[in-house]
């Protein structure tokens, strides 16, 4: 098995079978992230990744869980992606599922129809960074899209059969834009209503450009009372229907989770709880990205 180094994957996808389709991020150019900075993004070759799948087949036995990295499997041409689908259908018929990343910009270059088909070619799971609906921190973060293509994207894999799992960023919005960042990130997803929901919290790597930002006085940054008070904030204004929401990230402070809407009083009585220190946060030499 052969991999191009740094490798990330969600923390749920901890004891999938990963296969790295693409190298790096066909977009990269987020602000604040700095996952993929020292790789050159392509599309690895459909020869690359079968020699992969026959190295995993020959060793790895029953495998229930698969996710196609490096950062969106969806920038690849969709005859090429299905064709790797097929042949991982074909190694491993017992997998339960394969799970991706989706940029929004990539999802959006597809029909309904391709959509369609890579769900049925086996991709159930699709892990979507929202980060905000505030479209002025979508613009200055450089998402590249806006609110309403972030929602155009999601709800298209939704009508495909994709499940998703979204992902927004506490504190993203940094003192500046803090209220809008949460009210307009609860309205955009409450619209398009995610199977999954995670809320992480900012941290950034010096060489990012907003890290560079906050080093000369743009931006600032929030405390972890702040960010607290933002996730009440998002928490209190998001209206879903059967979402798991999870916020116990390596990155948060603060860790709650539960389904929502059965268990938004709980979510919010034990965010209040922090709020007035009856819960002790977790200290910020034991946070990571």
């Amino acid at each position: 098995m052969h991999y191009e180094a740094p490798l990330f994957r969600p923390p749920s996808e901890a004891h999938s079978l990963i296969f790295q389709a693409t190298i790096g991020c066909s977009h990269n150019a987020c602000t604040f992230c700095s996952m993929y900075k020292n790789k050159r993004f392509r599309v690895r070759s459909l020869e690359e990744i079968s020699s992969d799948i026959r190295w995993a087949k020959e060793r790895c036995g029953m495998v229930k869980r698969i996710f196609l990295a490096d950062g969106d499997a969806f920038a690849i041409e969709t005859e090429e992606l299905l064709a790797v689908l097929g042949k991982i259908a074909l190694a491993f018929p017992g997998a339960e599922r394969v799970s991706v990343y989706a940029g929004p910009k990539n999802i959006l270059a597809k029909t309904d129809q391709e959509l369609a088909a890579i769900r049925q070619a086996g991709v159930k799971l699709a892990y979507f960074g929202l980060e905000s609906g505030d479209p002025v921190v979508l613009q200055a973060v450089n998402k590249g899209v806006d609110q309403e293509e972030m929602i155009t994207a999601a709800t298209r894999l939704q009508a495909a059969g994709i499940e998703l799992s979204m992902t927004v960023i506490l504190g993203l919005g940094g003192k500046e834009r803090s209220s809008e960042h949460a009210s307009h990130t609860a309205e955009v997803v409450s619209r398009i209503n995610p199977e999954y929901l995670a809320a992480l919290t900012l941290m950034l790597d010096k060489s990012t450009p907003l890290a560079q930002k906050v080093a000369h006085g743009q931006f600032t940054p929030l405390s972890p009372q702040e960010i607290l008070l933002e996730l009440r904030m998002m928490l209190a204004d998001l209206h879903l229907q059967h979402c798991l929401f999870r916020s116990n990230h390596a990155s948060n402070y603060f860790a709650v989770g539960g389904l929502l809407p059965r268990d938004k009083k709980r979510l919010l009585a034990e965010t209040d709880r922090a709020l007035n220190n009856e819960i002790t946060l977790k200290a910020e030499r034991l946070r990571g990205l």
